[in-house]
């Protein structure tokens, strides 16, 4: 069956959709001997592909790998970074880092804090990423002041951002009055560009630190277990694996994937 490269090498944990068609546009893939077009469709089965000259067959793809790694302050979550600051990649062992094809799940500022999904299966980073397809992630915010009720409902309803009012979300208070700083528990389902960093700023409490505690139902803290601590990374567990699971079914059903 053909299917566009870029999917091809996606699923194949090859790289993510969106690193896959850069590798296309940079004429590092080939079809059958021919540098391919963004676009192009092979059958895997049928066709020889290179990837850096490197022929990529389906009996090679690696073992699918699901890790939650608590993000440090300062790390940036990509893996290309010209500018040589470290990458969360940076913290996983050499035997990860090396030929797995692990990448990002997504991004978290890099003055952010917290979960961070990372992979091989081009599958979950493109249902997981996908605007259709809203999964919600819960942060702790440490904002300035002391948000009002009325405040802090206009965030719950959403405001309105470049034109764009901003989806649902729930927003409550976890601590409050010390040294006229506030912690908030945010829960949303969209991923603008610093969007919380945005709307805590439009409404007058600029955010100090941001801390996401999960997503979905992939948490830092498992029921039973300690929190995950900053830095650290492990692999998911078996009932979070069923999530994902779950959520690329799910895709499917959308016509995502």
């Amino acid at each position: 069956m053909s299917q566009r490269l870029q999917k091809i090498l996606s699923q194949w944990g090859i790289a993510s959709r969106r690193q896959a068609e850069e590798m296309i546009i940079a004429g590092r893939v080939r079809l059958n001997g021919k540098v391919v077009q963004l676009g192009e469709k092979a059958n895997p089965e049928l066709d020889r592909i290179e990837v850096d000259g490197l022929s990529i067959r389906a009996e090679d793809r690696p073992e699918p790998i699901y890790l939650l790694l608590n993000k440090p302050m300062g790390v940036i979550s990509t893996c290309l970074e010209p500018s040589r600051r470290s990458k969360v990649l940076d913290i996983l062992s050499s035997e990860l880092q090396n030929g797995k094809g692990i990448h990002p799940v997504g991004r978290l500022d890099a003055d952010s804090t917290g979960a961070l999904l990372l992979t091989n299966d081009g599958r979950v980073t493109f249902c997981f990423t996908h605007p259709k397809h809203c999964i919600p992630k819960t942060y702790q915010v440490l904002v300035e002041g002391n948000p009002q009720e009325s405040t802090l409902n206009s965030w719950s309803q959403g405001i309105f951002l470049s034109g764009k009012k901003t989806l649902p979300a729930q927003v409550k208070v976890l601590e409050a009055g010390y040294r006229s700083k506030t912690l908030l528990e945010v829960i949303m389902s969209e991923g603008r560009n610093r969007q919380i960093r945005r709307v805590a700023e439009k409404l007058g409490h600029p955010v100090i630190k941001l801390h996401r505690t999960a997503i979905g139902k992939i948490k830092l803290q498992s029921p039973g277990d300690s929190v995950l601590p900053i830095g650290h990374y492990r692999p998911l567990n078996d009932f979070e694996i069923n999530f994902l699971q779950n959520q690329i079914n799910r895709s499917y059903q959308l016509g995502i994937l």
